[in-house]
């Protein structure tokens, strides 16, 4: 499954493990609960941003279409004459 993840996915979820393992040897437990949020926060924004890929991904069929669709490149109907 990594490997269908983009780049920056991988690398949040990597940050996110990283935190996850600063925990289990932190001292002091403000400092455990700091790696544990954080961690979160990575979980969080690479979620945020498998979401963003997902649904570009399922949309990208119709934006096609729609740009197939507008005459004239995209400019709509500019340059039409009734």
């Amino acid at each position: 499954m990594l490997q269908n993840l983009s780049e920056e996915i991988r690398e949040y979820l990597s940050l996110a493990e990283e935190c996850k393992q600063r925990s289990k040897i932190a001292l002091s437990t403000s400092v455990i609960k700091e790696y544990l949020e954080m961690e979160q926060r990575w979980l969080n924004l690479a979620r945020s941003y498998e979401f963003a890929e997902r649904l570009s991904r399922f949309t990208e069929p119709y934006r096609r279409k729609q740009r197939d669709r507008v005459p004239d490149g995209g400019h709509g109907s500019e340059g039409h004459q009734n």
